[in-house]
């Protein structure tokens, strides 16, 4: 059971990475772009809420889970795993993240450095959109060659001074990788890399639909997209304690 309660932190960690491209030639330029790219800033406007369902291989813990990823514009997210016959409830309501332990079946807030980060991996679009009311910078550095491909360069920059570096495709202005300090399992700060592939139009929004994660150079995580619904009116109380 301690596997699955740190699985269903660690999977907290990662749905921003899903959820949302997070992005800044100058910075600014390249940030239209994508957003172009992702559909443009009227799709992007219209977007209220999201919900994700997936399956995923975690290698490290060698497990199979299905995921439900809900989430809200401007800033909250919520996601439901389904693992060994467990279901492990996770969720932002915009100032404090929550859990609900399996064991006990009691509700408890997420403290420390992992409620700091699951505040920064739940800004949805409206960030990548207006990123100064959220305090957030991009800037451009360059090119960076992967394989046999030069990739753009930008890094985002929280209100914190948390850095998230995002490496673009300089044909399609898509994320194609992320690197970013996280914490595993075992509460722990690693390097970090997300590579996103298989971009699908949904609904006037291009949306990546695998994902395989690293940490410390270690692939640990693979993910699939089964469905989005997009716009389904949920409710705020979905995201409270």
């Amino acid at each position: 059971m301690k596997k699955i309660v740190s699985f269903g932190l660690f999977m907290f960690f990662l749905f921003g990475l899903v959820a949302v491209p997070a992005v800044s030639q100058t910075g600014d330029e390249i940030v239209e772009k994508m957003i172009e790219a992702l559909g443009g800033r009227k799709v992007l406007e219209e977007i209220k809420d999201m919900t994700i369902s997936m399956s995923v291989e975690i290698i490290s813990l060698e497990l199979n889970a299905t995921v439900i990823n809900y989430i809200k514009e401007p800033n909250l997210g919520r996601i439901d795993i389904s693992v060994m016959g467990v279901v492990i409830t996770q969720a932002f309501d915009g100032e404090t993240a929550w859990r609900i332990d399996p064991q006990t079946g009691e509700i408890e807030d997420v403290i420390g450095e992992a409620q700091e980060y699951i505040k920064r991996e739940n800004l949805n679009y409206s960030a990548l959109l207006h990123p100064e009311k959220f305090g957030i910078t991009f800037s451009y550095k360059g090119r960076e060659k992967i394989e046999d491909k030069d990739y753009l360069v930008l890094e985002q920059t929280f209100e914190d001074g948390f850095i998230k570096t995002m490496y673009l495709d300089p044909e399609t202005y898509l994320t194609f990788k992320m690197v970013s300090k996280a914490l595993n399992n075992m509460m722990m700060e690693v390097d970090q890399e997300a590579f996103e592939v298989e971009y699908k139009k949904v609904h006037g929004l291009m949306i990546a639909h695998s994902m395989t994660l690293f940490q410390d150079g270690e692939r640990i995580m693979m993910s699939t997209v089964n469905e989005v619904k997009i716009n389904t009116g949920l409710e705020d109380s979905l995201f409270k304690k």
